[in-house]
């Protein structure tokens, strides 16, 4: 072997985790496109919302911000974390920033709180207090959380590909979902998504190496032809046709442009504090909550269930939250798609460099990095989901309802409520409760119960007249 590739093989340790750079770079690839839905949405979610002056961002501006972000921090996680986790602008948060922050208070202002929350992440980490919260997480609880994340990640995938939708409220119903768009399942897209799923499946029976990329590649390729055969009028988000002009100039005009304090001047000390907690509270248990579930479907934990060098991890975490911000793209997160190179056999930071580096030339080649339809990429969400849940739901000891129960709890609560922090909230709160109630109180780590009393107040705050 080459001195180079015995250099990049002990920096980020393939060999030891049973891994090939051959298996990261696939990784990393299926990682980028079960992902690269990001590019298209998050500036959908940002563009249609307004700030108290009336202003919108820029929707091109925004493309170029989502990206820069996604792929600067996704670099970070590789080459300082070494985990194959990618980050971008987080889902759930950038609705929090567009519909709660911003009509109170200009869009510099927002974003300056999503910074002020990242340095609160960062300072967390640097007192290692994050890292205590993560380890006094039981192992039974830890189960349920990755399992949790394996459910919703294939609601998300289901929901996305339009196998699964939501039913209008309009119709009257207390029933949320639905088959397809109308009770059954019809269309090209779906049949995209339908064959692409049972090509994931019957390629990783096989043991095919490179099985999700493979697939996603194959049915990029069957959907563009379907579209142009059959001139579907709708894929959703992204359209598989090639762009007349696969390259795309980046406009860097949103970077820089927050406000650390701003905010607090439109709407008080108080309530400003209390919107940072919002975001704060979001960002830290959502990526917990990923990094914990793609660890352990990566098998980097350690014997003792920990996470080693896990603090590298969580500061790379809180600065993608400032970053996310500083680049008015919103908090950037870990991404629970980052499960799909998982899936494909990357273990190592080198798969997430290569994610970051695809976000890189996506800068330039943003029409064709958003050629890719959800419909082609969702199934690898599928099949990971599955794995996910399989390789975790033995290891709960389900004898020991104190921990059954939390465990059980987080992982169905994420995808009803379509949330990682609700699932563990639930799930720690419920956990600190049962053993008080068993006697078994002094068995709760000290975090675990501050963790569970902040849980407490965030979901009483608005009993409480306290914005949300």
């Amino acid at each position: 072997m080459p001195s180079s590739a015995t250099g990049l093989d002990r920096y980020f340790k393939i060999s030891e985790r049973g891994s090939s750079v051959a298996r990261e770079v696939r990784g990393g690839f299926a990682t980028f496109f079960a992902m690269a839905y990001i590019i298209v949405l998050n500036p959908i979610i940002l563009g249609s919302a307004k700030d108290i002056y009336g202003h919108h961002l820029n929707s091109g501006q925004l493309v170029t911000a989502t990206v820069l972000s996604a792929a600067f921090t996704t670099l970070l996680m590789g080459v300082i974390g070494n985990v194959p986790i990618a980050l971008a602008a987080g889902l759930g948060v950038n609705s929090v920033v567009a519909l709660q922050l911003a009509p109170r208070m200009s869009w510099p202002d927002a974003m300056g709180m999503v910074v002020l929350a990242g340095l609160v992440v960062m300072l967390l980490v640097a007192t290692g207090l994050r890292e205590r919260v993560m380890n006094a997480v039981p192992t039974g609880l830890r189960k349920g959380i990755a399992i949790g994340i394996g459910l919703f990640i294939l609601l998300i995938g289901l929901v996305d590909s339009g196998f699964v939708s939501r039913i209008p409220d309009a119709a009257q119903t207390t029933v949320p979902l639905q088959l397809g768009a109308n009770g059954h399942l019809d269309g090209w897209p779906v049949l995209v998504f339908a064959l692409g799923a049972l090509l994931t499946l019957i390629l990783i029976i096989r043991k095919v190496p490179g099985a999700i990329l493979i697939s996603i590649v194959v049915m990029t390729v069957v959907a563009i032809i379907i579209n142009l055969v059959a001139h579907v009028p709708s894929w959703g988000l992204t359209t598989p046709k090639w762009p007349g002009n696969p390259v795309a100039t980046p406009d860097f005009g949103l970077i820089g442009h927050f406000s650390l304090f701003g905010g607090f001047h439109k709407v008080g000390i108080l309530t400003g504090v209390l919107f940072v907690f919002t975001v704060l509270l979001s960002c830290f248990f959502d990526a917990m909550g990923t990094i914990l579930g793609v660890g352990d479907e990566a098998g980097l934990m350690d014997a003792e269930g920990k996470f080693p060098g896990i603090n590298k991890v969580l500061f790379v975490d809180g600065i993608a939250v400032a970053a996310g911000g500083a680049s008015s793209s919103s908090a950037s997160t870990c991404f629970v798609e980052s499960t799909a190179g998982v899936g494909e056999g990357a273990r190592t930071g080198l798969a997430s460099i290569v994610t970051g580096v695809l976000f890189a030339v996506a800068l330039f080649l943003t029409p064709l990095a958003t050629m890719v339809p959800s419909q082609a990429a969702t199934p690898a969400l599928l099949a990971v989901g599955f794995m996910i849940l399989a390789g975790s739901v033995r290891d709960i000891d389900w004898s020991d309802y104190t921990v059954a129960v939390p465990a059980f709890l987080a992982m169905v609560l994420m995808p009803f409520t379509y949330s990682i922090t609700n699932g563990i909230g639930i799930g720690f709160i419920s956990f600190c409760v049962l053993r008080l109630a068993a006697g078994r109180g002094r068995q709760v780590p000290v975090p675990m119960y501050a963790v569970s009393a902040v849980f407490v107040f965030y979901y009483a705050m608005p009993a409480l007249g306290l914005a949300r």
